[in-house]
């Protein structure tokens, strides 16, 4: 029977003060260098949980929603939303704080997908998760979904009979013109 952990035991949280060296070119704090924080936490929330090394697998949607300024302090809240044989998915949440006002925004949320690892670069089996309260559950069940939206989406597009002839009704109305020599149509 494997073992089960609660969701509390490997949620991490990391804060990290804003240098100019962490900056793009228009002054913000750069993508990048957020998404390299991201990935490091979503390491550590799923080495801690499976007790193992972790690869990411996958990240499913990274929206920036608002920009990152210099000097403020951005923190990172990671947990394990879901479970499989073998992967976790860990849901970040990035948050930025004017240090000087208070003021707080919410920077993204993202979903890594983590698989455990063994010395010999193996997959292992993670243990289960114990949920205690509704967004645990709530968390759990979205990660279902987009998986399965996930799994829905690839097959359409893996699929040997796919056409553009099926979708190019779809481009009227969209600010794209389509010149196809006569013989792709």
């Amino acid at each position: 029977m494997p073992n089960y952990i609660k969701v509390d035991n490997s949620r991490i949280t990391i804060s990290e003060l804003m240098v100019p060296a962490h900056t793009n070119f228009s002054g913000k704090v750069h993508g990048g260098y957020i998404l390299s924080l991201m990935d490091q936490i979503a390491f550590a929330c799923a080495s801690k949980h499976s007790k193992t090394y972790c690869v990411t697998a996958s990240v499913d949607t990274v929206d920036f929603l608002n920009p990152i300024e210099v000097g403020e302090l951005v923190t990172m809240k990671a947990s394990v939303n879901y479970v499989g044989r073998t992967s976790m998915v860990v849901g970040i949440r990035v948050e930025s704080e004017n240090i000087q006002t208070g003021e707080k925004k919410h920077c993204n949320s993202s979903y890594f997908t983590m698989v455990a690892k063994d010395e010999n670069g193996k997959s292992v089996e993670v243990p289960g998760l114990i949920l205690n309260d509704k967004n645990e559950v709530k968390r759990y069940l979205k990660a279902i979904k987009r998986n399965e939206t996930k799994r829905t989406r690839q097959a359409e597009f893996n699929d040997q009979n796919f056409s553009h002839h099926n979708y190019l009704d779809q481009l009227k109305d969209l600010k794209v013109k389509i010149e196809l020599p006569d013989n792709f149509k």
